[in-house]
């Protein structure tokens, strides 16, 4: 049984356990939940699959759930679970970034950002996330930062994205 954090709104809340068994793979997840409706999330190095609603047990929520490898294939690598408001969807407006060193103050961003083009830039809470293009072909953006990359698609292009908290310290 492989385990990994389950974070919720960037911190740690509890654990996600993964096991295969035979072609399945059973996701079992656990931790404190503020009130309200919360899903698990079972997040990859490509992708994320939603694990479903966490059922009250006290103070606590809980799910076990199994998967065909058909649709955990598409995760890669697990990397972590996230618990996730339901039904709770940001409005992912992404804006240009024309000069994205421009949008922190830290100078060790500032100098890795300097040049770069095509970023896009969003804002969620105290989250600022920056999305930066992605090409096979070419050096992966912000390598210092690669283990807090996301690779998704906005729109129909590739992008690198990185989260950053109100201090721009890179968030996973």
């Amino acid at each position: 049984m492989d385990k990994f954090p389950l974070l919720l709104d960037g911190g740690p809340a509890g654990e996600l356990a993964a096991e295969q068994e035979g072609l399945y793979t059973c996701f079992s997840a656990r931790c404190p939940l503020p009130d309200g409706l919360w899903c698990a999330w079972a997040v990859g190095d490509r992708g994320e699959l939603r694990l479903g609603v966490l059922e009250p047990e006290g103070t606590q929520g809980a799910i076990r759930r199994r998967f065909s490898r058909q649709l955990t294939a598409p995760l890669g690598r697990l990397l972590r679970g996230e618990v996730r408001q339901a039904g709770a969807k940001e409005a992912e407006i992404w804006e240009s970034a024309p000069a994205p060193d421009q949008l922190f103050r830290a100078s060790w961003l500032r100098q890795r950002l300097k040049g770069a083009q095509g970023a896009r830039v969003r804002q969620a809470g105290k989250k600022r996330y920056l999305a930066l293009p992605y090409d096979r072909g070419r050096p992966f953006p912000l390598t210092t930062l690669f283990c807090f990359a996301r690779l998704r698609k906005i729109g129909e292009e590739d992008y690198v994205v990185y989260a950053f908290d109100d201090q721009d310290r890179p968030v996973f």
